[in-house]
């Protein structure tokens, strides 16, 4: 699953946003005046955002990235990408490093304080990832007492080990810590913790990339609601963006993203376009 683009970390796509340069009220502003836009994504997550060697990062995010990028004013744009891990990702937005963010990135209320989402353009369920010889685990429950994977930036973990309203499961395990999910998969692999959880689709990449070393438990915890990250307050584009997000969902493009990218895996892959949040 290891997909890499020929052209360089900047491509003339569709439309642009507010980092890097220049003072705009709006993403939407500084497209309309610059035709530049800087868009955050993951660099390490297979068939979501993965970037090799002086590619441009490919995946369902990357794709979903580029759509909603080129049809938020109608002209030509150039993209400059930046890897935008999970745990840096709100001050990024802050401090104007990128316009926007498309990173597998939930809307969560504690979230919501700090950055305005557009969407959701996916409802993702969580699922666990453990080892295909771990005979140990066969369901969310037996996770009581493993060692489970907290990668920096994510919340996901606190489904299994929190109670409600933040958690679901309330299950005591042993938190191991990493820098972001492709190093949770390496220790996982290496025996370093039990468990990795997180939507199953980011989940489903890695385990394309290594055929039978992995196994979900297809047992969902939550549904997470994927959207584009934007500055606190930017409004305007919020609702641009929502409205391609619609429009990509009309015309066939997230049907045909998801089954590009995720065709091969036996999950039951969104369908249907999400309610949006609402641009405060």
């Amino acid at each position: 699953m290891r997909r890499a683009a020929l052209a360089g970390a900047a491509v003339t796509v569709g439309l642009a946003a507010c980092g890097g340069g220049g003072s705009y009220a709006t993403v939407v502003d500084k497209i309309k005046n610059t035709g530049t836009v800087v868009v955050g994504t993951k660099w390490d997550q297979p068939s979501l955002g993965l970037k090799i060697g002086q590619g441009e990062p490919q995946g369902f995010d990357a794709d979903v990235a580029r759509y909603i990028v080129h049809h938020l004013t109608g002209g030509d744009v150039r993209i400059t990408w930046r890897e935008s891990p999970s745990s840096t990702r709100e001050a990024l937005l802050q401090n104007g490093t990128v316009d926007m963010i498309v990173a597998s990135y939930s809307i969560t209320e504690s979230r919501k304080p700090k950055v305005t989402f557009g969407g959701p353009y996916a409802i993702v369920p969580q699922d666990t990832m453990v080892r295909a010889d771990d005979t140990s685990i066969r369901q969310v429950n037996d996770l009581r007492g493993k060692r489970i994977c907290l990668a920096e930036g994510s919340n996901s973990y606190r489904r299994i080990v929190d109670p409600p309203p933040d958690g679901k499961l309330n299950l005591p395990a042993h938190l191991v810590r990493a820098a972001n999910y492709s190093d949770c998969v390496r220790k996982l692999e290496n025996r370093q913790l039990d468990a990795v959880s997180t939507e199953n689709l980011l989940l489903a990449g890695f385990a394309e990339q290594e055929p039978g070393r992995f196994r979900l438990l297809n047992q969902p915890i939550t549904d997470e609601k994927w959207a584009v990250g934007l500055r606190k307050g930017d409004t305007a584009t919020c609702e641009a963006v929502n409205a391609a997000i619609a429009r990509m969902w009309h015309d066939g493009t997230t049907t045909r993203l998801l089954r590009k990218w995720f065709g091969k895996t036996d999950l039951v892959l969104p369908s249907t376009l999400p309610r949006p949040e609402g641009c405060p």
